[in-house]
């Protein structure tokens, strides 16, 4: 008997399917990953935008500042 046949006698039922993360939860090991890419790709995204404001709050927010009479 091959290896892949021998894996399908074990598994029954849920041959072909995805292995969970853990099997209390409903997440396959796929949909964790896309989820931790998603949450990495937008904390850059934050980064960025806090990167962005700080610029323009630092750096060209008092460039603006000289004709402002107090």
């Amino acid at each position: 008997m091959g290896e892949a046949k021998r894996r399908k006698k074990n598994l029954g039922d849920n041959y072909g399917k995805e292995e969970r993360l853990y099997p209390w939860l409903p997440l396959t090991k796929t949909q964790v990953e896309q989820a931790y890419n998603l949450t990495t790709k937008g904390a850059w995204i934050g980064i960025g935008i806090m990167v962005a404001v700080w610029v323009t709050v630092r750096i060209i927010g008092p460039g603006f500042g000289w004709w402002v009479v107090d």
